[in-house]
């Protein structure tokens, strides 16, 4: 991949903040987001356990980044993120039960001053109402599968129907309705895949008969890791319900044996939500084709973090393990975007905002903390470009999965993770041997990250290095250690 210098990039671009090749129009920008869909359940990354060849689409027309990662992996501080361009502790949502200010800039309101229609459709899931929409129609909190209720206008009412297809609907009826004079920004926020994974009734019964693959670490025992992580609570099988799994629970089933029945019930399910949702994004896309939109409109889509599919034996998020840092991220842009690329640069959810200005010729305010990856998409990395990123979960005190709070940084080689806060459940006192703690990986030659070198001497000088990164990236961010 090529590298530029700044001014290099600015010559190639055409200047700072100027985002439009010649007499080309500012860009359309549909932005589709799931929630808590892995990376590793999506064919254009690789997937061993399903197909998505509507997803697939925009991978094959465009670029997959495999370094995007998110700043908080969780639901709510992951959307402020995206919107804001600010890590949590500037934005002011740290956790689930945090709202956005209706009052604070964001990247909707700033395209709707630059002309922009803007519409949300789907799970919001930031507590307060949508503010720089020009429409919106939102679920209430998580929302549910089916029949669901949303809010529009301030009016709830309640549909019949699968939500996923619904959100597919409201986002197709908009996109119908809007003024085709205007270049549009639409954020179609879906609910699924998330928890308890109640696929749509056509496909209730895919995957029957069949075994779907198992991670290679679904039996990790968290030997050699921080006793914290060996006390979350987001074990499959041991911390899962009947709702999870539809069923109940064998009373005789225990440890490795409940954790490999279990995966195949939760994993079948989870699919099968994936499933409806890329039947819809082939509806969008096959919309934008028919209407001719295509080749003016940015189509993204991602999710707002990563989750467990078993690894580590694992389901949910939180940690910042591989799986639950790594966002999919996928974009096309015809004419700007390489068909078929792909990009190791590592980029963040805090660049989303700043991205999307770029493009549609807007200046990112001083306020936003990410950077535009812009050059990075079309194939010309600044040579400045981050090498290392930070991150931070905030939620020590959730009383259903008794995550600690944590941070670190990842580098392209190295990730080392601080666990400050003792979850729930554990006894005493914070006695030494448990919070805080450390955990170093090599992710070169342990990407599954399951041999924690932090205690190893051989690594001291990595973890100091390591120690000295995270403390200047933390104060870049404008946050203090725990």
């Amino acid at each position: 991949m090529t590298t530029y210098s700044r001014r290099e990039l600015l010559g190639l671009l055409g200047g700072a903040g100027v985002a439009l090749g010649a007499g080309r129009p500012r860009p359309n920008i549909l932005y589709i987001m799931a929630d808590d869909h892995a990376a590793h359940a999506i064919s254009a990354y690789g997937s061993r356990i399903n197909q998505t060849p509507n997803i697939d689409r925009i991978a094959q027309g465009g670029v997959r980044f495999t370094n995007c990662f998110c700043t908080n992996s969780i639901c709510t501080p992951s959307r402020a993120a995206i919107l804001t361009g600010q890590y949590s502790n500037k934005n002011g949502v740290y956790t689930l039960n945090d709202a956005l200010d209706p009052k604070r800039n964001h990247v909707g309101k700033e395209l709707q001053r630059a002309g922009y229609q803007t519409a949300m459709i789907g799970k919001w899931h930031l507590t307060s109402d949508p503010t720089g929409f020009d429409y919106w129609k939102i679920l209430p909190g998580q929302g549910v599968y089916y029949d669901p209720i949303f809010i529009e206008g301030g009016k709830q009412t309640k549909y019949q129907g699968y939500c996923t297809d619904l959100i597919g609907d409201f986002t197709l009826d908009w996109l119908k309705r809007r003024d085709p004079k205007k270049p549009f920004f639409a954020m179609c926020h879906h609910k699924a895949p998330h928890r308890p994974w109640e696929p749509a009734p056509k496909y209730k019964d895919l995957f029957a008969g069949r075994t779907i693959p198992e991670p290679d670490n679904l039996f990790d025992h968290y030997e050699g890791r921080a006793r914290s992580v060996a006390a979350v609570q987001m074990k499959v099988g041991e911390n899962m319900n009947k709702t999870d799994l539809k069923t109940d629970i064998p009373a005789d089933l225990k440890g490795d044996p409940l954790r490999k029945w279990a995966y195949q019930l939760f994993i079948q399910d989870y699919l099968r939500c994936i499933q409806s949702l890329d039947d819809n994004v082939g509806r969008l896309l096959d919309y934008l084709e028919t209407e001719r939109l295509a080749s003016n409109t940015i189509v993204i889509y991602t999710s707002d973090q990563g989750f467990f599919l078993g690894d580590h034996g694992f389901f949910d998020k939180r940690l910042m393990y591989e799986e639950s840092l790594r966002m999919p991220f996928l974009m096309r842009y015809p004419g700007a975007i390489r068909p078929g690329s792909v990009n190791r640069d590592m980029t963040l959810n805090i660049d989303f905002a700043p991205m999307f200005l770029g493009y549609a010729g807007v200046k990112p305010p001083a306020e936003m903390q990410g950077r535009s990856f812009r050059a990075n998409l079309e194939g010309h990395t600044p040579r400045d470009w981050r090498k290392a990123m930070y991150y931070r979960y905030w939620m020590h005190n959730d009383p259903d999965h008794h995550v600690p709070g944590n941070y670190g940084v990842r580098t392209e080689r190295w990730k080392l993770i601080y666990y400050y806060g003792k979850p729930l459940g554990m006894s005493g006192a914070n006695p030494p041997d448990t919070a805080p703690e450390w955990e170093l990986y090599d992710m070169r030659n342990d990407p599954r990250e399951m041999k924690n070198l932090y205690a190893d001497p051989k690594y001291a000088t990595v973890v100091r290095d390591l120690k000295a990164q995270l403390e200047k990236l933390q104060r870049d961010a404008g946050d203090s250690p725990a």
